[in-house]
C-alpha cells in the first residue's frame, strides 16, 4: 500500500459519500469515502460502493475505465482519469469520439459488465486527448454476456450512447443507430412507469439532489 496521502480537491459529496481528487506518492488517484454518510443510509451507500468495486475487477486493465486500488469497506481508491465530463467538453461532431466510446462499450460488454448508468453525461468522460471514457460504476451488472437479460442491458447502455450522440453528433447517426434509438425495450417502459418515480421521489424529495447527474444539492 502506498503511503500517507493527503486531499488535493474535493469533487463531490452526496448522500452516499464523498468524493476527492487525492494524491499520495503513486500520483493521483480518486477516493470515495463513506465515513460522512448518514447513519440511516450507511448500508446502501455500502452496498454501492461494494458494488463498484467488484466491477472495477471486471474492468482491470481495460484502458478508459477507472482501475480499482483499494477497498476496505469504507473508503473506493480508484485511478485517476484526466479529463471532463461531456457536458464539461461536449464532443460536438467529433465522430471519432463515438466511434470510440462504441468501442469502449463492446470491451465492457465482452467482459460481462453493463453499465446501466449511461444516461448520465456526468458518467460520460472526454479525456485530455479528446478520447472517451466511463466512470462510476456503481449501478453495473455483471452476468455471463450471452444471456438474453445481459444482451437487453447492453442494448439499453448503447441507446443511451446514441442519444449522446444524437445530441453532439446528429449528422453521424446511421439509419440502423436511428431505428435503435426508436425501438424501446420493455426494460425502458417498465422504469418509466414505476422505477423512476420512486427514484425522482427518494433523490429530489428524500435526498434533495436538484439535478439530473446526482451531484447533490446546489451549494
Amino acid at each position: 500500500m502506498s503511503s500517507a496521502s493527503h486531499e488535493v480537491a474535493a469533487l463531490k459529496a452526496d448522500s452516499f459519500g464523498r468524493i476527492a481528487l487525492m494524491r499520495d506518492d503513486a500520483g493521483l488517484f480518486v477516493r470515495r469515502d463513506l465515513g460522512h454518510v448518514p447513519l440511516w443510509l450507511r448500508l446502501p451507500a455500502w452496498w454501492l460502493a461494494r458494488r463498484e468495486a467488484h466491477a472495477l475487477q471486471c474492468v482491470s486493465g481495460l484502458a478508459a475505465t477507472p482501475q480499482l486500488l483499494r477497498w476496505d469497506g469504507r473508503k473506493l481508491d480508484r485511478s485517476y482519469l484526466d479529463g471532463g465530463a461531456m457536458y464539461q467538453r461536449p464532443p460536438h461532431g467529433d465522430l471519432a469520439y463515438f466511434r470510440k466510446a462504441r468501442r469502449l462499450l463492446q470491451q465492457l460488454h465482452r467482459r460481462g459488465l453493463a453499465h446501466n448508468d449511461l444516461a448520465k453525461e456526468a458518467n460520460w468522460l472526454v479525456l485530455a486527448d479528446g478520447s472517451p471514457a466511463i466512470i462510476d460504476f456503481q449501478l453495473a451488472t455483471r452476468g455471463d454476456p450471452r444471456s438474453r437479460w445481459m444482451r437487453l442491458l447492453a442494448r439499453e447502455d448503447l441507446r443511451h450512447l446514441l442519444k449522446h450522440k444524437r445530441t453532439y453528433c446528429p449528422h453521424a447517426l446511421t439509419p440502423v443507430e436511428r431505428r435503435v434509438l426508436k425501438r424501446h425495450s420493455w426494460l425502458r417502459e417498465a422504469w418509466f412507469a414505476t422505477g423512476k418515480p420512486v427514484y425522482r421521489f427518494i433523490t429530489r424529495k428524500l435526498l434533495q439532489w436538484e439535478d439530473n447527474e446526482g451531484q447533490g444539492p446546489k451549494p
